[in-house]
């Protein structure tokens, strides 16, 4: 199946019901959403950015973005719908994400998962990512996962 990825705002209907669809997933695998602050404004660029990925019916199958962490870019709410797993569209969404950030100026992305998340981690690492110190709200939480990467520079060294 081909993906369309289209900039979306935060705040818009198909972006939110993406995010409700990962919520509920971290209820299943953790019992609780994630209970990060987020705002709307938080993903609006140049400071972030939301992208939400169809499939050519025309379906949202996944989501991702990024927002300001200091310098850093945070990436949050990368999922993919059942449906459209197993086709490489994650690894299509962080690669956006990526570009998306380092096109704002941003030298590295973070992130936090969890254990009970082992697929994601996997990828992630597959991906180039190490760890990092903890940060945001999950900073101290015990078995949390917080992973960075430097982001390339097309500038001359």
């Amino acid at each position: 199946m081909q993906f369309t990825l289209s900039r979306t705002p935060y705040g818009s209907p198909v972006a939110r019901a993406l995010c409700d669809e990962v919520q509920a997933e971290y209820v299943q695998r953790y019992g609780s959403g994630d209970m990060t602050e987020l705002a709307d404004a938080d993903f609006a660029p140049p400071n972030g950015d939301f992208l939400v990925a169809y499939g050519e019916d025309g379906e949202p199958a996944g989501c991702g973005g990024w927002r300001s962490h200091g310098e850093d870019a945070e990436m949050k709410r990368v999922f993919v719908r059942a449906s459209a797993r197993r086709q490489g569209l994650a690894k299509r969404i962080v690669a956006a994400v990526e570009a998306s950030a380092a096109e704002a100026g941003r030298k590295r992305v973070i992130l936090e998962t969890g254990p009970r998340q082992p697929e994601a981690v996997a990828m992630y690492e597959l991906l180039g990512y190490t760890p990092v110190p903890g940060f945001g709200y999950y900073s101290a939480e015990d078995g949390s996962i917080h992973l960075g990467k430097e982001l390339a520079s097309d500038l001359p060294h």
